[in-house]
């Protein structure tokens, strides 16, 4: 092979054209205010320009690189700090090229670090020529008749090596001087600080390139208005190409002003070639074609590219063909999928055919490829295969609100193998295909959107249930996404345990807020009870407890905590909660006593004196706090059969001090007391008697708080 030194001359000539380049480039354009378009695009050809050199200056010397290849040849080049000087060929049968030229670079390695002047002379030994330094008589190489090249001899060859290795060594001594050394770093920082503030511009440019094209493309009247996005897409990757460019060039002339550096670049460049020779080499035998891992790699990208490609095409064709065919967009969906289908596997044959593969001897293949989708991929399959049903026969559409088994939400988009639904809590979940088709799916929107809600409603036992219709048809007829058509409706659904069950219908029209309108409904309902004065009753259960003993227990304990009053007598409560209890209470003024039962209080007693009289707030507040406060009625925790009852006091206590105090009877004290039940200032424990003078605790409302 015939040493050349016009790739080490071209490189030379474009690392002096380069710094010229760069002043061009940074002197101003003088231009009038008039002429911004014109300077604009002058500054864009000098930045294609320049990244065109950084482009040059990157690839010129990877050639070099690759010829020097010592993989296996009969020449195999002398380098010294990354830069090839000529190239050696076998020494006999005792040296391959490629140990001579070890042997070689070793020896100029160290006679480079010597602090005298090379030079190098022409010896005689023997028949051979040698190269030997005249400071350390180093013997360098030997010059033999094979490493002649056309034309001279053997003595004129080695006068040129003589002459290469001289010029070489004395230029790397002379870059490993203090002196070079801090020259080459003012140089380096110079070129990465122009580096840096190209890379700046750059990225002002492309600000203002962007919002120009932003405006020019933004007008209706613009026939690239659809490409506004693709073309910025297509602005970044360019000025991302040029920056690329720019700082591979940087780094490229950074690394060849030092020797270590331009080694190691050296060695880099090297090591492409066997890199490339190793994925170059067969690994996959397909019919009478044998292809390596590098041409599969491109295959794939190819691959790729295509799909890609069909995607672009298939967007281009849905937006500008089917949109204009007035289509139903479900439909458009489907022919836009089958499209895109068909191009890639029409698409993925033409690309095979062109590789070189014969695609009949892929048949081994496509069974072995069947097999396993019938066992390894099934599910994969089944997932692909469903997404194509749910694509024709269309039970779920993007933006339908639907229920796969424990999953509520939106469909926000239908692919191939899956499908996403955001979920009420804005969470997206990916659901396979197969799942709409084998398992039940509720969707709200397929259809007609108008759906019922059913809310449950119990009121307590004894109500109006004419009054609880029109509570709940007025709550529903006043929230503003219930549907007036068709109307809301009532249904007494039965008698519960403890309450009559109700269920209001209501329609409305947006399924995804259903569960709002619900909730909101709730509260009108609520609201509308209580101004009919309807009840929600608590559960409620019957426990008897038949057990003498315990009864004679508890009686005897109670007439000891209270001896004054008789023992009482269990009666049944009226609405079947817990046992009421009443004692037989004997005044001292028999005339008074006017209250021995747990009978309501007739109308004539409500009527009495006391209610009549009219009680101003002051009046009402002083008598409560005379109630509470020392020397008022016996307010503590009191038990009756294993129940704790906590801050109450018993009315029979509450009717003897309000006789006492207030200078009334027992009926007006009965009377006096029921009212303030009625003003909601006290209450029975169990709220299911009126103010009775007997055992029963009652308890004012403040001390629940």
């Amino acid at each position: 092979m015939a040493f050349s030194k016009q790739p080490l001359s071209r490189v030379f000539r474009f690392k002096a054209i380069a710094p010229r380049f760069w002043r061009w480039f940074q002197q101003p354009v003088h231009f009038q205010s008039n002429r911004q378009k014109q300077y604009h695009s002058r500054r864009r050809w000098r930045l294609v320009l320049l990244g065109l050199l950084a482009l040059l200056l990157t690839l010129i010397s990877v050639p070099s690189a690759a010829q020097t290849s010592p993989v296996e040849q009969n020449k195999v080049p002398v380098v010294l700090d990354g830069r090839v000087l000529f190239e050696v060929g076998n020494f006999g049968t005792g040296y391959r090229a490629a140990k001579r030229a070890e042997i070689i670079n070793n020896a100029l390695k160290e006679e480079v670090q010597s602090p005298q002047l090379a030079e190098i002379v022409v010896v005689r030994e023997d028949d051979l020529i040698a190269l030997r330094s005249r400071q350390n008589q180093r013997h360098l190489l030997t010059v033999r008749e094979e490493d002649t090249l056309e034309g001279p001899n053997s003595l004129s060859q080695a006068n040129f090596w003589r002459k290469t290795i001289e010029d070489a060594l004395r230029r790397g001594q002379l870059e490993r001087t203090s002196t070079y050394y801090r020259k080459a770093l003012m140089l380096a920082v110079g070129v990465v600080l122009g580096a840096i503030a190209v890379h700046v511009s750059l990225l002002f440019f492309r600000k203002w390139a962007s919002h120009r094209l932003s405006l020019w493309l933004n007008e209706s009247t613009s026939p690239l208005h659809s490409w506004e996005q693709s073309a910025r897409l297509l602005l970044k990757l360019a000025l991302l190409g040029v920056q690329a460019g720019l700082w591979t060039a940087v780094a490229f002339y950074l690394t060849d002003l030092f020797p270590q550096t331009r080694s190691w670049r050296y060695e880099l460049f090297n090591f492409l070639p066997k890199l490339f020779n190793f994925l170059n080499s067969p690994v996959i035998n397909l019919g009478n074609s044998n292809y390596s891992a590098l041409q599969m790699l491109l295959l794939l990208g190819l691959t790729v590219g295509l799909w890609f490609a069909v995607s672009f095409v298939t967007k281009l064709f849905k937006s500008y063909v089917l949109g204009r065919t007035g289509a139903e967009p479900r439909v458009q969906e489907v022919i836009a999928v089958l499209t895109q289908y068909t191009l890639t596997f029409l698409g993925l044959i033409v690309l095979l055919q062109i590789w070189g593969l014969d695609v009949g001897s892929l048949t081994i293949l496509a069974s072995v490829l069947g097999v396993g989708i019938g066992f390894g991929v099934q599910n994969i399959a089944n997932n692909f295969i469903s997404g194509l049903i749910i694509t024709f026969e269309r039970p779920i559409q993007v933006g339908d609100f639907v229920k796969v088994g424990e999953l509520l939400g939106t469909v926000e988009r239908i692919g191939a193998r899956s499908t996403e639904i955001c979920t009420l809590d804005q969470v997206t979940m990916i659901v396979p295909n197969s799942r709409f088709l084998e398992s039940e799916v509720i969707n709200w929107s397929h259809g007609n959107p108008i759906s019922r809600l059913r809310i449950p409603i119990g009121v307590a036992y004894g109500s109006d249930v004419k009054k609880v219709q029109m509570a709940l048809i007025e709550a529903a007829k006043s929230h503003p996404e219930v549907l007036l058509q068709p109307h809301p409706q009532v249904w007494f659904q039965g008698f519960g345990d403890s309450s009559l069950n109700f269920d209001l219908l209501v329609w409305i029209g947006d399924p995804k807020r259903q569960f709002k309108i619900k909730s909101d409904l709730n509260y009108r309902i609520e609201e509308t009870l209580r101004c009919y004065e309807l009840e929600v009753p608590f559960p409620q259960r019957d426990l008897h407890l038949r057990s003498p003993q315990l009864d004679a227990l508890m009686g005897a304990w109670l007439q000891q905590q209270t001896p004054m009053l008789s023992l009482p007598q269990q009666t049944e409560a009226p609405n079947g909660d817990q046992p009421s209890v009443e004692y037989n209470y004997t005044p001292e003024n028999p005339l008074d006593d006017t209250v021995g039962s747990a009978e309501p209080l007739s109308e004539q007693l409500l009527t009495s004196t006391v209610v009549k009289k009219e009680l101003t707030y002051t009046d009402i507040e002083a008598l409560v706090k005379a109630m509470r406060e020392s020397g008022g009625l016996e307010i503590k925790d009191r038990s009756y059969r294993l129940n704790i009852y906590p801050n109450c006091f018993i009315g029979a206590q509450a009717v003897e001090w309000l006789v006492q105090q207030q200078k009334c009877s027992r009926k007006e004290a009965i009377a006096l007391g029921q009212f303030l039940i009625d003003r909601g200032i006290i209450h029975h424990v169990l709220d299911e008697r009126s103010f009775q003078d007997d055992y029963s605790f009652y308890r004012f409302y403040v001390d629940e708080r």
